[in-house]
């Protein structure tokens, strides 16, 4: 995602806007932002009466509040050998809360908490690969 423009090169250009030697194509080629851009910040100043951008809104909240992140806390530490579906369905058993599996990924990251990388079984097989000739030697 882009970064924001800097609050500084806002200030320049809405300057540079009232001193009126130049049109706004010629600023926004100056600036190197768009003349779109000018016009709009002109506009928010205008209307608005701020020359500043607006702050952050915070996105979006979080549908696991601090009880429900509480229980996942308490599922772990009981069960901490669990896939993260299971602590998924035991969580909606709980609380009541479905959500998927990548939220509660980063719950438990935020707890600090590690879930379990793959299923209970054997080892997996694809270890340290031999070149054809390699393995005739070492089978010998």
């Amino acid at each position: 995602m882009p970064q924001p423009y800097s609050p500084d090169l806002r200030e320049r250009v809405l300057v540079a806007c009232e001193r009126g030697d130049l049109s706004q194509v010629e600023i926004a080629r100056r600036f190197q932002v768009c003349p779109a851009t000018v016009s709009n910040w002109r506009r928010q100043e205008r209307e608005e009466g701020r020359r500043a951008p607006k702050p952050h809104s915070g996105g979006v909240p979080s549908r696991l509040d601090a009880a429900a992140v509480e229980v996942l806390r308490q599922l772990v530490l009981e069960d901490n050998d669990a896939l993260l579906r299971e602590y998924r369905e035991r969580l909606a058993a709980h609380t009541g809360v479905t959500v998927c599996l990548a939220v509660i990924c980063e719950a438990l990251k935020r707890l600090k908490l590690r879930p379990k990388k793959r299923p209970f079984g054997r080892p997996s097989r694809s270890g340290p690969r031999l070149r054809p000739s390699a393995r005739l030697i070492a089978s010998r």
